[in-house]
């Protein structure tokens, strides 16, 4: 038997609570359409049109919930604010933290530097990201990451969160700025590095978009997901049944603990 998981880290995790072998756990990331993430030239300057002041956007995608980190991203706008006058922040997504996140946004006095524009599909969403001038993923804690490769894709330079599956896209200064999740002093010092120096965060982006291509494309992402595949049935096809019922084999059940499992491991979440 094998196991797919979507990262290094959920390896691991598997790994932790299962006590299974990472011999036996392989390591295939999601995948993105990349052709469907790059808006046309009109849509991202209509969406900066619309969003950015006469300073930065910086933009945030994703539910609403406290795991998320949005909270850290509004904490960090102020100091943000005061490198960079006129910046504005874009928060797509919704979720059942929205009122306390717009709650910290009023008492923070940030009304008119936030704007919450709920969900936005996919013919929307790329053009908003491709506007920004750094997209954060403040995540505190995340299997994969699938906004990182989407807003990558979309052309945004990348500041993440160094947890879960985000470790994995972003190699920093490479490919994008990480910071520790739950800081956001650390998030505003990842931004600004981005937003100081628009030459290194063009050339992060744009190294980002080719590794989301080349990486995380469909076609590499079926191939490895084959590849996989095609082992396991090499490897069932020569292993000792371990046991039989009315003749036809059977093999070991794993046995799954009760409870929330990443409680008991002691994983954020």
């Amino acid at each position: 038997d094998r196991v797919i998981t979507c990262s290094g880290y959920m390896r691991d995790q598997v790994n932790n609570l299962f006590n299974l072998p990472t011999t036996r756990i392989d390591v295939v990331p999601n995948g993105v359409d990349d052709r469907a993430w790059h808006a046309k030239p009109r849509a991202v300057a209509s969406a900066r049109a619309r969003f950015a002041g006469d300073g930065p956007l910086i933009g945030f995608a994703g539910r609403l919930v406290y795991e998320k980190g949005v909270q850290h991203l509004v904490h960090a706008i102020p100091r943000l604010r005061e490198r960079h006058p006129g910046l504005r922040v874009v928060i797509a997504g919704d979720g059942p933290y929205r009122g306390e996140l717009q709650q910290q946004t009023d008492h923070l006095r940030l009304d008119q530097t936030v704007n919450f524009v709920g969900f936005m599909n996919e013919s929307q969403l790329p053009a908003v990201l491709g506007a920004t001038d750094a997209t954060v993923v403040p995540s505190l804690y995340e299997p994969f990451g699938m906004v990182a490769l989407e807003a990558a894709a979309a052309g945004a330079p990348l500041a993440v969160a160094a947890t879960g599956g985000l470790a994995e896209i972003v190699e920093p200064g490479v490919t994008g700025v990480t910071f520790p999740h739950s800081d956001p002093e650390a998030l505003a010092g990842a931004v600004d590095t981005l937003l100081a120096d628009g030459v290194f965060a063009r050339r992060v982006a744009r190294r980002a978009r080719s590794m989301v291509s080349e990486r995380y494309g469909w076609s590499a992402i079926a191939a490895r997901t084959a590849a996989t595949y095609a082992s396991a049935v090499r490897e069932a096809g020569s292993a000792p049944v371990r046991g039989t019922v009315g003749g036809i084999g059977t093999r070991t059940r794993m046995v799954v603990p009760e409870g929330n499992l990443l409680a008991l491991n002691g994983a954020a979440c």
